[in-house]
């Protein structure tokens, strides 16, 4: 099978075509056929080698931890998922940046007709980490105050919606130029994090949901300066949830504040809710732009992934 790969961490440069053996599929695996994938957080984390000390890499090395596509062949045990079936899913290890991935059948979910596959692509990572750092995480009440941290994102984008359908008072960050976007997902208030101190404009908040990567890390604590200042807005016992920092939960205790890392493990019922709250059209993904599945596209994909200015969702969508 065709397969798009990285041989060692780097840049977007390091990418190589491969001609790799179709996975086999254990007994509680289907084998999908990839349709779309996405470029994903955990994707340019993962090559630039970020994510070195925590995960142990073989190379040649797929990425794609987001995928939708057409399930081709199931292992005896699979019972909820069949062979024809339109799916989207959440691969933990990679693997979409291939024709073929094997993926576990609680990993996947079926998707109505009426979702295109570049749509359902960008849902399964983004979306199940809004959702699992907003309700299994942050326990999130209606009436409390949350701050997200880039409203505009993948995750964000889907978090501001969730969090404003579930009734809860929402700040976001973002840029100026998203400012509107983000107050049409359901912001209440959106601060530009490159001209103000969101700590001094957003007074206490119930929970924050940071994505955001420390430039700026306390020798003696660990603790950044980000960080600093998610912790200085929270409430007494609040909570703050991380999906960039799997240290967070080693730093000191503060005001008894619970800060976790959200480790997002995909399960059908969660995926099955996201899929209802699009059906119900309470929640709606952004796809800013679509790349082909080449070495090209997926190079520029990544690229325009680093500029920091992506809207929404990035997908890449084989042909044929």
């Amino acid at each position: 099978m065709h397969a798009i790969a990285i041989q060692h961490y780097g840049n977007p440069e390091v990418f190589t075509e491969e001609v790799l053996p179709t996975p086999a599929i254990t007994e509680t695996q289907v084998l999908i056929e990839m349709y779309a994938t996405t470029v994903s957080s955990a994707d340019q984390l993962v090559r630039s080698g970020a994510f070195e000390e925590l995960m142990q890499l073989q190379f040649p090395h797929v990425l794609g931890v987001e995928v939708a596509g057409i399930v081709r062949a199931i292992g005896k045990n699979v019972s909820r998922l069949k062979v024809g079936d339109r799916v989207m899913g959440l691969s933990r290890s990679g693997g979409g940046y291939a024709d073929f991935l094997a993926l576990e059948e609680n990993s996947a979910v079926v998707i109505p007709l009426e979702l295109s596959f570049q749509e359902a692509a960008a849902l399964p990572a983004a979306a199940l980490s809004a959702w699992q750092s907003l309700f299994q995480y942050g326990k999130l009440h209606p009436g409390q105050r949350i701050l997200i941290h880039a409203g505009a994102g993948g995750v964000g984008h889907l978090a501001v919606q969730m969090a404003k359908q579930h009734g809860a008072y929402v700040l976001a960050t973002a840029r100026e130029y998203n400012h509107e976007f983000v107050r049409q997902l359901g912001a209440d208030e959106v601060i530009d994090y490159t001209t103000t101190d969101f700590a001094e404009a957003t007074g206490t908040v119930d929970i924050v949901l940071d994505m955001v990567r420390e430039t700026s890390i306390d020798a003696d604590t660990g603790i950044g300066a980000t960080e600093q200042k998610n912790l200085q807005i929270l409430r007494d016992n609040g909570r703050l949830i991380s999906l960039v920092d799997p240290l967070i939960t080693n730093h000191p205790k503060v005001r008894g504040i619970e800060a976790q890392f959200a480790y997002i493990e995909p399960n059908p019922k969660d995926l099955a809710s996201i899929i209802q709250q699009v059906r119900e059209h309470k929640l709606k993904v952004h796809v800013e732009e679509i790349f082909p599945f080449t070495m090209q596209g997926i190079v520029g994909a990544h690229n325009h992934y680093e500029t920091r200015k992506v809207r929404g969702k990035l997908v890449i969508l084989r042909q044929g």
